[in-house]
């Protein structure tokens, strides 16, 4: 299970695999090099609404509240809030931001998927938060919104165009009042 976390305004990206006999748990610090722990199943335990498990000679309980993106941990005698994006939160959290998933003269894609229908031509100017393109991804369709005002400079994909995450997809500079 892979997915990405804030807390402290640190980001992470954690990866969870389970083994016969383990759990191996990668982390990543946003710049850093991926660390791998691995957390034997003997010395884990679930309840209802909690979870034990013995790491590195200390005993751990966690308990878990939330939804969506927020969620607060509760261990060692303490509140951390933490957010965590999955694959579908992490899409959704850029098609809030109108999909610009990198400079601001860039639409990039925020996961792999399929362009099923573009709504611009080069040239075009756009009023933010109109619509630029659909991209199915896990499933469904989601419509890509300019973030701000914006001219079309190049479309870098057509209809049917399969793409891969961090894909440019069409570039655009600021409309000029």
């Amino acid at each position: 299970m892979y997915f990405e976390a804030e807390l402290r305004d640190r980001k992470y990206k954690v990866d969870v695999t389970e083994g016969r006999h383990t759990w191996r748990v990668s982390l990543q610090l946003e710049g850093q090099d991926w660390k791998h722990y691995d957390i034997s199943k003997s010395d884990f335990k679930s309840a209802e609404e909690y979870i034990s498990f013995l790491f590195e000679g200390k005993s751990y309980l966690i308990d878990v509240l939330g939804q969506d993106t927020e969620y607060t941990v509760f261990t060692r005698n303490s509140f951390r809030t933490i957010k965590i994006f999955n694959d579908e939160m992490l899409l959704h959290e850029s098609l809030k931001k109108g999909g610009a998933l990198g400079a601001d003269t860039q639409l990039k894609s925020g996961m792999p998927g399929k362009i099923i229908e573009i709504f611009v031509s080069v040239g075009d100017e756009v009023k933010a938060g109109k619509p630029l393109l659909i991209m199915e991804a896990m499933k469904m369709e989601n419509e890509m919104r300019a973030a701000s005002d914006v001219v079309i400079q190049e479309i870098c994909v057509k209809q049917g165009d399969s793409v891969e995450s961090g894909a440019v997809l069409i570039k655009f500079e600021p409309l000029k009042k």
